[in-house]
C-alpha cells in the first residue's frame, strides 16, 4: 500500500515462467492428398548403441517422424487405417526410442506421437526407454517423454476395448510388461535410487509426475509446468493427457504411492532444506492429502518434529528460523495447508503466537502466514490470530505485504466472524474512515491498494484534521490501475455477510470508472463477485450496474468485458435483456466486426432481435422461464 506517490507495491511472489524449448521444425512433407500412405521407414538408425554410447538420431529418421505426426493430425480421428498408421509409426518410434527422446525437436515429436498410442504400443516404448532409465530421466529432453508417456494413464486405465487385441499380438510379438507393471516397476526403481532423483534438476520431474499417476490425481500447477516444457507447436496441439484431474487407480497404485512416499522419511532433512528434492515432497503431500490422509499427517509431523528439534532460535521457537528460509518455507507453505485444525491449532500455540505481526514483516515469512490464514476454518483459532495481527494491518501494507491483509480478510469471510471488525480497520488503514464522506471512495483505494491521500495526489501535514471528500475531484479521476490483490479483497468484501458501504462505493463510481473496472483482467472479477454473491441483493445488484447503461458495446468490444456483459446477461430478466439488445442493436455491425463482440452477438441473438423481435422475446420468455424453475429446484 502506498504512503507516498513513490512507495513500492509489492503485490506477491514472482516466480520463474518456464522457458520454452525450442521450437520444433515444421512438418518436411506429407502424403500426397489425393491417397493416404504410411510414411517409409527411416532408410537408417535402426542399429542398436552401446549403453555408454549416445544416441544419435539421423536427419533422415528425424524428417521420417516429423511427416508421420504431420500425416496422423491430417487422419480421420477413427477408424482402421488411422490405427495401422499409428501402430507402424510407433514401431519404428520403438527402435529408436533412447534417440528420439533425447532429442530436443524429437523429444517433442515423441510426446505428440504418444498422444496417439494405444496401451501396447505405449507399453513398448516405454520397455524401450525403461532399460535407460537413469540416463532418460536424467537428460533435459528424455524426462519429458518420461512425463508424458506417465501423463498418458488417465486415458488409458480401464479401456478393456483392447484387451483382446493386445492379448493376440503378444503371442506374435512375445510377452510385454502391462502398463501397471511398467509404472510399478518404474516406481520400484525410484525407490531403490529416491534421493538420486528427487535431487537431480531433471529427474525431479518424473518422481512428480509419478506421485501423482500412483495417486490417480492430476494437479493443475504440475500440468501446466509440463505443458510449458513444450515447444509453442506442441503447446496449441489438442492434449489428450491433461484432461481428467482425478481418474481410477488400481489399489496397487495407492499401496504404492505410501510406499514410495515413505522414503521420505529416511532423509527428511534432505527434502526439508534441499530446494530441489523438497519440491517432491510438496507434491507428495498435496497427493497424500486427499487419498492418504493419515500418511499425509504422519509426513507432516515428521516434517514438524524435525524443525522443531533444531536448535532454538533467539526470539523463540526454532521453527521461525526455517519460516524465514527461501526453501523450506515453501514446504512449510504446503504443511500448513494441509494440515488439519487440531494441528493448526497447536502449530500457532507452540510456534507462532506472539511472532504473527514479525513473520508479517518478513519479506519471506509472510508467505507461509498467508498460507496459515488460508488453512484457518475455526472461530477460535481466527479470533487469536485476529486479536494479534490486526493492530498491523497498515503497518504490513505499508512494508509492501498485502497478500498478508487479503488473506486476513478470506479468513474472516469464509469463517464468518470478525468482519465488521476488519472492515474498519481497513478504511483506517487506508485512511478513509475519517471524515466519513470519504467511505464512499474505498472501492478505487482496495482496487488500487492505495490510502487516500495517495490516490488523489493531496499533501496533508502531519497531525491535520483531514479534510472531507470531494465528489468532484473522485468524478474526475480516472480509475486507477487494478492489482490482482486488490481485486481479491474486494472480492471477499463482497461476500461478506453485509457488503453495503462496499456496494455503495460501487454505485458511486461513473460510468466510465465502472467501465474501465470491468474490462480489467483484475478488476472484471469484482464483477463477478457482485453478480454470484449471496449476500447482494437483486435490487443492490441493478443499482450498481446500471451504471454500465450507454457503455455496453464497448463493453462487448473488449476481452474482459465481453466476459462481464456475458454474465450480467444469463442472470437478467426479460426487461433488462431487452434494453441490452436494444443498445447493442445500434451498432450491430461494429459488433459483428469485432473480434469479441460478435460472440455477443451471438449469445444475445441479436439478429433475431433486429429482424424478428416477437420470435425473439417468446425464446427468451422461454429462457427466462426454463431458469427460473432450475432455481426453484436448486433452492429446495
Amino acid at each position: 500500500m502506498g504512503l507516498g506517490p513513490g512507495s513500492p507495491h509489492k503485490q506477491g511472489r514472482r516466480f520463474p515462467a518456464g522457458g520454452k524449448r525450442g521450437r520444433g521444425a515444421k512438418g518436411a512433407g506429407r502424403p500426397p492428398p489425393s491417397r493416404q500412405r504410411h510414411p517409409c521407414p527411416p532408410p537408417d538408425g535402426r542399429s542398436e548403441l552401446a549403453p555408454d554410447e549416445h544416441p544419435h538420431l539421423s536427419p533422415e529418421a528425424l524428417g521420417y517422424f516429423r511427416r508421420a505426426l504431420s500425416a496422423l493430425k491430417e487422419a480421420p480421428e477413427t477408424g482402421e487405417e488411422r490405427e495401422l498408421m499409428v501402430h507402424n509409426v510407433l514401431k519404428e518410434v520403438e527402435a529408436q526410442a533412447l534417440a528420439l527422446a533425447t532429442n530436443r525437436s524429437g523429444s517433442e515429436m515423441l510426446q505428440e506421437l504418444l498422444g496417439f498410442s494405444s496401451r501396447k504400443p505405449l507399453c513398448r516404448v516405454w520397455a524401450a526407454l525403461h532399460s535407460n532409465l537413469r540416463f532418460v530421466a536424467c537428460h533435459r529432453c528424455g524426462v519429458h517423454v518420461l512425463q508424458s508417456a506417465l501423463l498418458q494413464l488417465p486415458r488409458l486405465l480401464g479401456s478393456p476395448a483392447e484387451e483382446e487385441e493386445e492379448e493376440e499380438e503378444d503371442g506374435k510379438d512375445g510377452h510385454v510388461e502391462t502398463l501397471e507393471e511398467l509404472v510399478l516397476g518404474l516406481a520400484a526403481e525410484v525407490s531403490d535410487d529416491f534421493l538420486f532423483y528427487c535431487g537431480d534438476t531433471h529427474g525431479s520431474f518424473m518422481v512428480r509426475t509419478l506421485l501423482q499417476v500412483l495417486g490417480g490425481t492430476l494437479l493443475e500447477s504440475e500440468r501446466a509446468r509440463h505443458r510449458g516444457s513444450q515447444s509453442p507447436e506442441a503447446q496449441k496441439a489438442p492434449s489428450r493427457e491433461c484432461k481428467a484431474t482425478d481418474f481410477e487407480v488400481p489399489e496397487t497404485f495407492l499401496n504404492c504411492l505410501q510406499n514410495l512416499s515413505s522414503c521420505f522419511l529416511k532423509d527428511i532433512a534432505v527434502f526439508i532444506t534441499d530446494k530441489i528434492s523438497s519440491f517432491c515432497l510438496q507434491v507428495a503431500l498435496q497427493i497424500l492429502h486427499s487419498k492418504l490422509p493419515q500418511f499425509c499427517a504422519h509426513l507432516c509431523n515428521a516434517v514438524i518434529g524435525y524443525l522443531s528439534s533444531r536448535n532454538s532460535s533467539a526470539d523463540g521457537s526454532p521453527l521461525l528460523l526455517f519460516l524465514r528460509d527461501q526453501t523450506s518455507s515453501r514446504l512449510l507453505e504446503q504443511v500448513l495447508l494441509v494440515s488439519e485444525p487440531p494441528r493448526l491449532q497447536s502449530l500457532f500455540e507452540d510456534h507462532l503466537q506472539g511472532q504473527l505481526q514479525a513473520l508479517a514483516a518478513h519479506s519471506i515469512a509472510n508467505f507461509p502466514l498467508q498460507r496459515f490464514l488460508d488453512a484457518i476454518t475455526t472461530p477460535e483459532l481466527l479470533s487469536a490470530v485476529f486479536e494479534e495481527l490486526s493492530p498491523a494491518l497498515e503497518a504490513v501494507l505499508a512494508q509492501g505485504h498485502p497478500g498478508v491483509v487479503t488473506a486476513l480478510v478470506g479468513a474472516c469471510r469464509r469463517v464468518g466472524t470478525h468482519q465488521a471488525q476488519v472492515l474498519q480497520l481497513l478504511l483506517e488503514a487506508f485512511h478513509c474512515a475519517e471524515p466519513s464522506s470519504r467511505q464512499v471512495a474505498c472501492v478505487p483505494l482496495f482496487a488500487t491498494l492505495m490510502a487516500y491521500e495517495v490516490y488523489y495526489g493531496l499533501e496533508e501535514e502531519e497531525g491535520a484534521v483531514p479534510m472531507e471528500h470531494q465528489v468532484e475531484m473522485a468524478t474526475a479521476r480516472e480509475l486507477g490501475e487494478v492489482t490482482v490483490l486488490g481485486s481479491l479483497l474486494l472480492q471477499h468484501l463482497l461476500h461478506f455477510s453485509s457488503p453495503c458501504l462496499i456496494l455503495g462505493s460501487l454505485g458511486a463510481l461513473t460510468g466510465p470508472q465502472l467501465l474501465t473496472l470491468a474490462q480489467s483482467p483484475a478488476g472484471s472479477h469484482v464483477l463477478d463477485a457482485i453478480l454470484s454473491s449471496p449476500s447482494v441483493t437483486r435490487k443492490q445488484r441493478r443499482r450498481v450496474l446500471k451504471t454500465l447503461k450507454g457503455h455496453y458495446v464497448t463493453l462487448a468490444c473488449s476481452r474482459h468485458g465481453s466476459r462481464v456483459l456475458d454474465a450480467i446477461w444469463s442472470g437478467a430478466a426479460l426487461g433488462a435483456r431487452k434494453e441490452i439488445a436494444a443498445e447493442l442493436g445500434e451498432q450491430n455491425q461494429e459488433l459483428i466486426r469485432d473480434p469479441f463482440g460478435h460472440h455477443v452477438a451471438r449469445n444475445v441473438a441479436l439478429t433475431t432481435f433486429l429482424k424478428r423481435r416477437e420470435a425473439w422475446e417468446r425464446e427468451q420468455g422461454a429462457v427466462a422461464k426454463r431458469r427460473r424453475a432450475l432455481n426453484s429446484i436448486l433452492e429446495d
